[in-house]
């Protein structure tokens, strides 16, 4: 299909097309004279991507860019796989302000919850969770250890459930973590509100 039926098929306009096509982010087509291509089901499905990342994850065209590197070229291990999402998905939220000392009281609740879970000591991921304590902490919102550790807790049940979603081979892997975790992000979200509401009745009555 030439341009015009892309924009027809995804719903993107033939100028923003282009626009994509000149920043990178949409490959260009197979050329059939010095001005004109077609392209394929490929470019539709990631003119699709690109839309999702933009409108419903809320990313910026250079934060795009950062998810479409990494699920351009993944990693053959299931496991560094992981963790190459893990980096898109940090850098496509904005990487966290350098905040603290090494040793200050939110990164130190950060490693400590990380040991005591288990979990993989990625500096990336702990930086960002001693940002968020203390951006918690300056709002004046209190987050107990027995708080941090519940909320712990429901994250490894998101992950179980994450990890049976993802497939065997590795760019449709990288893609499923990438994108689904930004995806389903807001889902997990409005799940959490609705629970609370009845949660709430259930304490404090109707």
């Amino acid at each position: 299909m030439r341009i015009s039926g892309l924009a027809a098929t995804t719903g993107v306009a033939v100028a923003t097309l282009k626009y994509y096509l000149r920043e990178g982010l949409l490959p260009p087509g197979t050329a059939t004279s010095r001005t004109q291509a077609t392209y394929d089901e490929a470019h539709v499905s990631r003119v699709r991507l690109v839309r999702a990342l933009t409108e419903s994850a809320g990313l910026s065209l250079g934060a795009v860019r950062e998810v479409l590197a990494a699920l351009d070229d993944p990693p053959p291990s299931r496991h560094d796989l992981l963790g190459a999402a893990h980096h898109a998905l940090v850098a496509a939220e904005g990487r966290g302000r350098p905040g603290g000392d090494e040793q200050d009281t939110a990164r130190r609740r950060a490693r400590e919850l990380v040991a005591e879970r288990g979990w993989c000591d990625d500096p990336l991921l702990v930086d960002r969770l001693a940002e968020q304590l203390r951006a918690a902490d300056a709002a004046g919102v209190v987050v107990s250890d027995d708080y941090l550790r519940s909320l712990a807790a429901a994250a490894d049940l998101v992950a179980a459930a994450d990890l049976t979603t993802v497939q065997l081979e590795p760019a449709a892997a990288l893609r499923q973590v990438v994108v689904g975790t930004l995806l389903t992000d807001p889902l997990v979200l409005t799940l959490r509100r609705m629970a609370q509401v009845r949660a709430s009745q259930e304490v404090f009555g109707a």
